[in-house]
């Protein structure tokens, strides 16, 4: 796992290729390197920050180049031994041992066809002197990140958004539609950029630049494409073995040269990986966390804590517990920075912690649950929808009674949330609206109506693209069942815009490698074969997860009620970060600008502190929107993100 960098045909190449590279030095403190070539009357160059977990000795370094061929590679194959087995076969002969030597060889000898082949996370650029073609290329499931500029017949990329804007001298601006995106969702989508002019290269495609200016690009892996195909095979009785599928996808995620540790919540998830991990890793390090009593008890948390030392003592894990007890106002402007981009998932701060504390442990690779929730129907919205759909068919004058009802109970009292008032009221917000809609109620913060009376009214036209995008993603699918259209949905937006991207983010601020053995394209394939009845069971989400994982897991760990990899929220909103609220709500920069209204932002703290409306995540939301926004327009010396709309 490392940070790659890099320019083509871009003034001053060499510089701001080394002041990329120098950005992401968090990304790999093992070493790093460059490399420059002539290209007509122009440079490449390419930069890379080293992370070493596999080839540990100097024949993994990068950039790494060989017989005109130059490659500087982000990420882990796992099906590296079965490649360098067949590119062996046919006659290549190795240097080392890394997966980084069977990627350039399989480029070399298969080109943009050795890329449905790789199985892995990766994002990587490869420059072949001869034809003088830069091709940049990202994994199938936007596991990892790549930026990218483009500048007449120049371009620049690099693995985080910050490294671009400290290269382009301010002259980056911000872009108000994704900022109206990023306080829709929580966070800025991966079809968009919070800068104007950045982009993120999709999931499963390449980008291939040419000498002569033009560009190119393809798609080598289609999640749609996928899942239409998972529907034909489970129409055809062709079920995988999801335990075999998860249990050899997490043995191939243990492949390192480095110590590797586990997350355990205590939920399923990590609980499943951690028990499969442990039968290849005997006494394998595993990192939980817990909060402060008060807080835990305010947010009415469940207690995670003692399921995750069950699991532990089972299969005799080495369990490390942290307490988060965080000094949250000064971690919030840290985080922001490393996040990239607005990101309003408090989850962030407990990955950066735990991998913080695994590092300073000496562990570099850590195996975290993500994906199941996504791919097999796990979240509370999952459910909710899926009862909507018999809700709706309630006579009307009964579901108003029944609304109104609700909307007069309280969401808190003065010592402790009220989590099933809050549960009901978040579903009556959706419940009665149609399939998409309703399915995009049920996760973003904000109805249409209250978006645009928060905003400026000239985004009105912004907030209707964006509204307008997810219907068209939502929709755009070949499946006739109505929980696969939302895993579909959930594994081309939620996962990559938000769950993987903090993932990625936050673990590499701490220099450690996150991997999810669930966001696996095998997993991936075997998820989508499943019909929506079997990941839905009653009211039991990811059921044929949780039947696969009593092979493994005693029954009170697979059907415990779900936890949350989350923060509390409400605790810290009214306690700890109570000051930094009112100072952003009457007198921050976005209420300066416009494009927050202040009296919209008053109102919901007015509401949230009465106990009546949680609001804690859309104001945690506003303080990172706030903090991000600081931090870009000082680099970029303008204060208005409506300015430039």
């Amino acid at each position: 796992m490392c940070g790659i960098a890099g320019t083509y045909r871009w003034p001053d190449g060499k510089a701001v290729t080394d002041r990329l590279t120098e950005t992401l030095a968090h990304r790999g403190p093992d070493g790093s390197g460059t490399y420059a070539h002539a290209l007509g009357d122009g440079e490449v160059h390419l930069g890379h920050r080293r992370l070493a977990i596999l080839d540990l000795s100097g024949t993994g370094a990068q950039p790494m180049v060989s017989e005109g061929l130059a490659l500087t590679y982000n990420g882990e194959l796992y099906n590296a031994p079965e490649l360098r087995a067949e590119l062996e076969g046919a006659g290549v002969r190795f240097r080392g041992t890394s997966d980084t030597e069977v990627l350039l060889e399989a480029w070399r000898r298969w080109g943009t066809d050795c890329l449905p082949r790789l199985r892995g996370m990766f994002a990587f650029a490869v420059f072949d002197e001869r034809t003088g073609e830069l091709v940049l290329v990202r994994d199938q499931l936007g596991i990892k990140p790549l930026f990218l500029l483009r500048r007449g017949e120049g371009l620049v990329f690099a693995s985080e958004l910050k490294a671009l804007a400290a290269v382009t001298g301010g002259s980056l601006e911000v872009d108000p539609a994704a900022l109206v995106a990023s306080l829709l969702y929580y966070w800025v989508p991966d079809s968009r950029c919070a800068f104007r002019g950045a982009e993120k290269l999709p999931p499963g495609t390449w980008l291939r630049c040419r000498p002569d200016g033009s560009v190119q690009r393809g798609r080598f892996w289609d999640l749609r494409e996928v899942a239409a195909e998972g529907q034909e095979r489970a129409r055809s009785g062709d079920v995988p073995d999801l335990a075999a599928v998860v249990e050899e996808s997490t043995r191939l995620h243990l492949l390192s040269d480095v110590p590797v540790a586990t997350f355990l919540s205590g939920g399923l998830d990590s609980s499943y990986l951690t028990a499969l991990a442990a039968r290849d890793r005997p006494g394998i390090p595993a990192y939980t966390i817990g909060f402060r009593a008060e807080d835990a008890r305010f947010e009415a948390m469940p207690d995670d804590l003692r399921y995750a030392r069950r699991v532990a003592e089972r299969f005799g894990v080495d369990l490390r517990e942290i307490e988060i007890a965080p000094d949250v106002q000064d971690l919030l402007p840290r985080m922001t920075y490393h996040l990239d981009e607005p990101v309003g998932d408090p989850a962030a701060i407990n990955t950066f912690l735990i991998c913080a504390a695994a590092r300073e442990a000496g562990v570099k690779v850590m195996l975290s649950g993500m994906g199941a929730d996504e791919l097999f129907a796990g979240y509370r919205k999952h459910l909710a929808n899926l009862i909507a759909v018999r809700y709706r068919r309630v006579p009307g004058p009964v579901r108003r009674g029944v609304a109104g009802a609700v909307d007069r109970l309280p969401v808190a009292t003065r010592r402790r949330g009220l989590r099933s008032v809050r549960f009901a009221k978040r579903f009556l917000s959706f419940a009665g609206l149609p399939e998409e809609t309703a399915f995009r109620r049920s996760y973003t913060l904000y109805d249409r109506e209250e978006l645009i009376g928060l905003l400026d009214p000239d985004l009105a036209p912004a907030v209707d693209d964006v509204l307008t995008e997810h219907a068209d993603v939502y929709r755009d699918n070949a499946l006739d069942d109505f929980v696969n259209r939302m895993c579909l949905a959930d594994a081309r937006m939620f996962l990559p815009g938000l769950n993987l991207a903090y993932t990625d983010r936050s673990s590499m601020a701490a220099s450690t490698e996150v991997r999810v053995p669930y966001v696996d394209v095998e997993v991936v394939r075997a998820a989508f074969a499943v019909p929506g009845a079997r990941k839905i069971a009653g009211r039991q989400g990811k059921a044929v997860l949780k039947e696969a994982a009593t092979t493994v897991l005693p029954r009170e760990i697979v059907y415990r009620p779900k936890g949350l990899f989350s923060a509390p929220l409400r605790a810290w909103m009214s306690r700890d970060l109570a000051p930094l609220v009112r100072e952003v709500v009457h007198d921050g920069l976005l209420v300066r600008s416009g494009f927050l209204r202040r009296e919209a932002l008053a109102r919901m703290v007015a509401e949230d502190a009465a106990g009546q409306r949680d609001f804690s995540k859309h104001l945690w939301h506003v303080l990172t929107l706030e903090h991000w926004y600081r931090d870009a327009t000082s680099r970029a010396g303008h204060d208005s993100p409506t300015s430039t709309a």
